[in-house]
């Protein structure tokens, strides 16, 4: 649905035409996975699928939402009572948490009639959840404020990081999936035609070009995940216990010397969990020059380890994810590179592919994945993208 349906559905749905539209796009993490919350690496991109939220002050205290990617329900809560978790519309909770949020903060939250919609596959691991918070932060002030300045500097009233630590903390808080700040904060802080590299300990960002010769082919396996399930936080919890271990705030101190050096006491499943990280964040690092570099052959070895990494050591992938990584990797080679891409167990792939073997990659799929796991893949060119925006 484009901004122009979308008005029009909000005018036939509460009579009134939008103030405004916000943008917030959905990402892809080309590598760096579960090093967010371990104070780490990570380099994602924006990508051209998005989240649109548009939005209307009311006159009363009145929260009201359209949800017109989920059948047009819809949900109404107010301002001045508890706001309570929903217990049968997992949708409604993201939005929830971020005016919960952003009343706990003293932002001046108002009554607002929202209709949400958008085209970032959900479930897939590409962040819809993240980019419906980032919207709605934004609606909210923008409502609030009467209008939102987006000037060079990235103001948006609160800056960016603020956006995504609010998104996050929706998340963590509300609807109870211990994320890092990885998707909220690319999400609102994406560069056009760029990767950026995120370190998670101070939150810098810096853009690097995704060589022109290489496309993003992003591969969803239509294996449907759920962060908010007791896998993810159950990652999260045995990282914490390693680095409670070497008593260091996070996962970010430790090398793979020290971890070797003082790992008795430890079980041999939060040694591997840490191991992984550890790796992983050399290899976004390593990611960054190769990139910088055009070096296919480096940037293929780096996926590839990811990816192992991933499913020997941090074991978040399954049988079809792999099926697709190997499907991808036959045809690409040393030329690019493949790995699964988000929280695990189930979602996407990411690929880093020569424009012209883009078509080979696509048949391959179609030929091989669903008569290995009797799934039809989806496969979403896409675009590094700027981050949120008023349209």
């Amino acid at each position: 649905m484009n901004p122009a349906q979308l008005k029009r559905k909000f005018n036939d749905h509460y009579g009134r035409e939008p103030e405004q539209i916000i943008k917030a796009p959905g990402r892809v993490n080309l590598i760096g996975e579960h090093t967010d919350y371990n104070e780490g690496f990570v380099l994602p991109c924006a990508i051209d699928y998005a989240t649109l939220v548009a939005v209307m002050k009311r006159d009363d205290r009145q929260i009201r939402v359209l949800a017109l990617d989920w059948s047009d329900e819809t949900d109404e809560f107010s301002l001045d009572e508890e706001i309570s978790f929903h217990p049968e519309q997992m949708w409604s909770n993201y939005i929830r948490g971020v005016v919960t949020e952003l009343k706990l903060r003293g932002y001046p939250v108002q009554g607002c009639n929202i209709a949400v919609t958008g085209n970032v596959p959900q479930g897939a691991g590409l962040s819809s959840s993240a980019a419906l918070e980032v919207a709605v932060a934004v609606a909210l002030v923008a409502a609030a404020n009467g209008s939102v300045t987006d000037t060079p500097r990235g103001d948006l009233q609160l800056d960016r990081l603020t956006i995504a630590q609010i998104g996050q903390a929706a998340e963590n808080n509300f609807v109870g999936c211990a994320c890092g700040i990885m998707d909220q904060l690319i999400s609102s802080s994406g560069v056009d035609g760029h990767a950026v590299m995120i370190d998670c300990q101070d939150h810098k960002l810096t853009p690097v070009v995704i060589p022109q010769a290489l496309s993003v082919v992003i591969v969803n396996s239509n294996v449907q995940r759920g962060l908010v399930d007791s896998e993810y936080n159950q990652r999260r919890a045995q990282c914490e216990t390693v680095a409670r271990h070497f008593d260091v705030p996070s996962l970010r101190y430790l090398d793979e010397e020290t971890l070797r050096a003082g790992q008795a006491g430890l079980d041999s499943t939060a040694l591997k969990r840490a191991e992984h990280v550890i790796g992983e964040n050399q290899r976004v690092l390593s990611m960054v020059s190769a990139l910088k570099q055009g070096d296919s052959a480096e940037i293929s070895r780096l996926m590839a380890q990811s990816h192992a990494s991933m499913k020997d050591l941090f074991e978040i992938t399954i049988p079809a994810i792999d099926q697709l990584v190997g499907i991808v990797a036959s045809v690409v080679g040393e030329s690019g590179g493949v790995r699964m891409t988000g929280g695990g167990f189930g979602g996407c792939v990411v690929a880093l592919v020569p424009h012209d073997l883009v078509s080979d990659v696509t048949e391959a799929v179609e030929a091989q994945y669903e008569q290995h796991t009797g799934l039809r893949a989806t496969i979403y060119p896409a675009s590094p993208s700027a981050g949120v925006s008023l349209i």
